[in-house]
C-alpha cells in the first residue's frame, strides 16, 4: 500500500475532459451526449443508483426522439405507449392524439437504469457515492482529492449547490408546487395519458406496464396534493382506483417554474432542473433536460458556451407559456370548463393545440389555432 502523499498525488492527477456532477437522468444524458462527441466523461454523484423521484413518469414523443439521439433504446417500454392526452373533469372529457409518434409510460427508476447502461456501455466513468465538496477554475473537488476538467456541468437537481457555487444563482421561483406519486397494480383502461382536474389540484395517470399505473397528483399547497384531499375532487379517478393495491411508498416533492438569467460561467453549464424548471403540468421536463444535453454536447464541442445559453431559452420558450396557461386553467374552474367545452365542441382543436404543445405547428398555425380558440371560447 502506498503513502498518504502518493494516494494524495494520485487523487490530484486525475482528468477528464468533462466533470458532471449529478447522476440523475439530466447528468447522465449530459454525459452521453459528451461522450458521443469523444469526450472523456466523468459523472460523480454523493448517491447509489437507481435514483428515483417523483414524477408522472410519462415521456413525450420528442423526448423519446432526444433519447433516441443518445443511443438509449426504451425496448420493453414499448408495451407502455400512448396517443395522446385526455382531459377529465366531471362529466366533460376530451382527447387529442399526438400529430407524431406516441409517448411512453416508464418508471422513473427504469429509465434511471436505461440511461446509466447506456452511460456506461459509451464509456462514461460513473462515481456513485462520490459527493463533489466544492469547484474551481480547472475542474472539481471531491472528499478524496481533486479531478481536473476542461468542462463542468452541473445536473444537480432544482436546489442545485453547483449554480449557488458559480454565482449563477438568484431566480425566484415564479411558481411553485407540491406532488404526490403512488403506482397501483391495476390494468390501464385508456391509451392516452389522462389529466383529471379539480377544483384545488390535478391527477396524472400514466399507463407504466400492461398492469400497473402511475398516479400523479399536484396541487398549490402541500394539503391539496394529499391524495385523500384530491380524490375528493377527483371522484372519476378516485372510483377507476378504489379496489386497485398500492405498490411501493408514495412520493412526494416540489415542482417549480424557474428562470434564470444565464445557464452558463466560463467553463460551466447547468442542465436539467438545476437550469431552471417548468411546471410538471407541461410534461416537459424529461424532453428539456435531454435536449439541453445534446445542444450543450455540440457547444462543448464548438468550445463556445453562448450558444448552448441560446438554444436553453429557445427550448425553454413553448413550456413555459403552456405552463403559464395551463396554471391558469387549473386555477380558474369556469375558464377551464369554458376552454373544455370549446375544444369538446370543434373537433380537430384539440389537436392544433397538442400540435403547439409538443413543438409540431408552425407560426402561422399557432396564431390561427389561437385565434379558431379565442372565437370558440366566447362562442360557446
Amino acid at each position: 500500500m502506498g503513502s498518504p502523499e502518493a494516494e494524495r498525488v494520485k487523487a490530484q492527477d486525475r482528468a477528464t475532459d468533462v466533470f458532471v456532477i449529478g447522476g440523475g437522468p439530466a447528468g447522465l444524458a449530459a454525459a452521453i451526449a459528451a461522450r458521443q462527441k469523444g469526450f472523456s466523461v466523468t459523472v460523480a454523484d454523493g448517491a447509489a443508483p437507481a435514483i428515483d423521484k417523483p414524477c408522472g413518469e410519462g415521456l413525450m414523443p420528442e423526448a423519446i426522439a432526444a433519447l433516441e439521439e443518445l443511443g438509449v433504446s426504451l425496448g420493453e417500454t414499448a408495451r407502455n405507449r400512448f396517443r395522446g392526452i385526455r382531459f377529465v373533469e366531471n362529466q366533460l372529457h376530451v382527447a387529442a392524439d399526438f400529430p407524431h409518434g406516441s409517448g411512453m409510460g416508464v418508471r422513473r427508476t427504469v429509465l434511471h437504469e436505461l440511461l446509466i447502461r447506456r452511460a456506461e456501455a459509451c464509456g462514461v466513468d460513473i462515481l456513485w457515492k462520490m459527493p463533489v465538496v466544492a469547484i474551481g477554475a480547472n475542474g472539481v473537488h471531491l472528499t478524496d482529492g481533486e479531478v481536473t476538467a476542461r468542462w463542468i456541468i452541473g445536473a444537480d437537481g432544482s436546489a442545485s449547490r453547483v449554480r449557488k457555487w458559480s454565482g449563477l444563482d438568484g431566480a425566484a421561483p415564479e411558481t411553485r408546487r407540491w406532488a404526490t406519486r403512488r403506482h397501483y397494480r391495476i390494468r390501464p383502461w385508456s391509451d392516452y395519458m389522462e389529466i383529471h382536474w379539480g377544483r384545488r389540484a390535478q391527477g396524472y395517470v400514466t399507463a407504466v406496464s400492461p398492469e400497473e399505473v402511475s398516479v400523479v397528483v399536484i396541487a398549490e399547497t402541500r394539503e391539496g396534493a394529499r391524495f385523500e384531499s384530491a380524490m375528493n375532487e377527483l371522484p372519476q379517478l378516485r372510483e377507476r382506483i378504489a379496489d386497485a393495491e398500492v405498490l411501493g411508498r408514495e412520493r412526494g416533492a416540489v415542482t417549480e417554474t424557474k428562470t434564470f438569467r444565464r445557464v452558463s460561467r466560463g467553463n460551466l453549464a447547468l442542465v436539467g432542473d438545476a437550469s431552471g424548471g417548468v411546471d410538471a403540468i407541461t410534461g416537459e421536463g424529461m424532453r428539456l433536460a435531454f435536449q439541453q444535453a445534446l445542444a450543450l454536447a455540440d457547444a462543448m464541442e464548438a468550445g463556445n458556451l453562448k450558444s448552448y445559453e441560446i438554444r436553453h431559452r429557445q427550448m425553454a420558450r413553448r413550456p413555459l407559456w403552456m405552463g403559464r396557461l395551463m396554471l391558469q386553467l387549473g386555477r380558474n374552474v369556469w375558464l377551464r370548463r369554458r376552454a373544455m367545452r370549446a375544444l369538446a365542441e370543434t373537433p380537430g382543436l384539440f389537436e392544433r393545440m397538442m400540435a403547439i404543445h409538443v413543438g409540431h405547428a408552425t407560426p402561422r398555425e399557432i396564431v390561427w389555432a389561437g385565434a379558431e380558440m379565442g372565437w370558440q371560447f366566447l362562442a360557446t
